[in-house]
């Protein structure tokens, strides 16, 4: 037997990745002239930054002294999860849906006149610009948060979700999927 698996591995080493089970396929899955080097190249990485060139730097914020209550009727208008807490110029933290819940739950109604700074999330969890998304998406599951503000040079620059990585790598994924099929097509 370990004749045999030596026999089949010399035969895929001559002829490069293997041309499958044979049946119906007279072309190999991949030329062994083929790297997939540029895979790891930094331009084909993904990071934050090319995230945010597809969807946009507008960051919904307010300010840490602001009530809670404001701070829900932004959230409902804008049809968003979470908004960047601003104190003194600075990201002081974030708060999301999931934070205003729990207070509500915890002190009822009447915490809505509380300031936002009471309820928020800090300190921020953020990322910069050319973090790696697949890195993001570890700290998000991690951290277990949806959010993270981008922050570039010590400034806001943009926000991220974890709808927005997921969506953005989905789509670079088929990307290359229609590449490959194009270039076996073509070959």
């Amino acid at each position: 037997m370990n004749r045999i698996v030596r026999q089949k591995r010399r035969s895929v080493e001559r002829r490069g990745l293997g041309t499958g089970s044979g049946r119906g396929m007279d072309f190999p899955l991949a030329a062994p002239h083929v790297s997939i080097k540029h895979l790891e190249d930094r331009e084909s990485v993904m990071t934050i930054r090319k995230v945010l060139s597809g969807k946009g730097r507008d960051v919904a914020t307010i300010p840490a002294n602001a009530p809670l209550r404001d701070a829900v009727a932004e959230l409902a208008r804008r049809r968003i999860g979470a908004l960047i807490v601003i104190d003194g110029g600075s990201v002081a933290g974030v708060i999301s849906e999931r934070d205003l819940v729990t207070c509500l739950h915890a002190q009822g109604e009447s915490v809505l006149d509380s300031p936002v700074a009471e309820a928020m999330s800090s300190p921020a969890v953020t990322v910069d610009p050319d973090t790696e998304v697949l890195a993001a998406l570890a700290l998000i599951t991690q951290r277990r948060i949806r959010h993270l503000p981008v922050i570039d040079q010590g400034q806001l620059a943009g926000i991220v979700s974890i709808g927005d990585l997921v969506k953005y790598r989905i789509d670079r994924i088929e990307a290359e999927s229609e590449a490959m099929r194009a270039y076996i097509q073509g070959a």
